[in-house]
């Protein structure tokens, strides 16, 4: 299991001045007045009380995110700014423990690629979305299969780029969970990780108020 990893490179990186995104999902987000949303890789939290004041006291953020570390710094910058309609959680991407159909906007940045079960992560996106919702995630993928050597890599697997499926997965995993009529809202050039390329990209997309 590749958790492990993730768990100490993050907590690590919690004091430090570190970026950790490698896209800018919330610039798309337009929360909305009384709305819940949820980060799911929330990290410091910063998204998180950002979506919060957009959402004002009528509304609720869930930040998660598998890092104690990141958890606790993110609890106490929400205490510090005095931010109330928020709620951080350590989980699983695979396992969210929010209610089904329960939420109006997912963002995330740079994070769901670290996920070993993809499509159990998409699948609980769309579980718990509100018909009509919509998520924003940025995120890497890569123009060739990743290696065994590089997948298997705790390490270079924590550093996002190792846990990058192709463009083509990608979609299927989508169109998958039930999702169609995705947005590409920006795309990086690609460039090299060790001996692949890979790239970033912000994508959109709408769960189908229809049966």
């Amino acid at each position: 299991m590749n958790i492990d990893s993730i768990n100490i490179r993050y907590s690590e990186l919690a004091e430090t001045a570190c970026c950790l995104s490698c896209g800018g999902a919330i610039n798309h987000a337009s929360a909305q007045m009384g709305e819940v949303c949820v980060d799911l890789g929330s990290g410091r939290g910063t998204d998180v009380i950002r979506l919060a004041e957009k959402v004002g006291d009528s509304g609720f953020v869930y930040g998660i995110d598998i890092a104690e570390g990141m958890i606790s710094k993110a609890q106490k910058n929400a205490e510090k700014l005095g931010i109330t309609n928020v709620r951080f959680i350590r989980s699983e991407l695979e396992y969210l423990p929010i209610e089904s159909q329960s939420v109006n906007l997912i963002i995330s940045n740079c994070t769901l690629n670290h996920a070993e079960n993809k499509q159990k992560v998409w699948n609980e996106i769309y579980r718990i979305l509100k018909k009509g919702g919509r998520f924003v995630i940025s995120d890497i993928y890569s123009l060739q299969p990743v290696p065994a050597e590089y997948r298997n890599n705790p390490q270079m697997f924590a550093e996002c780029w190792a846990g990058a499926v192709t463009k083509e997965e990608y979609f299927r995993i989508l169109d998958n969970a039930g999702f169609s009529n995705i947005t590409v809202l920006e795309e990086s050039q690609p460039y090299d990780k060790g001996k692949i390329v890979v790239s970033s990209f912000t994508i959109s997309g709408t769960k189908s108020c229809c049966c």
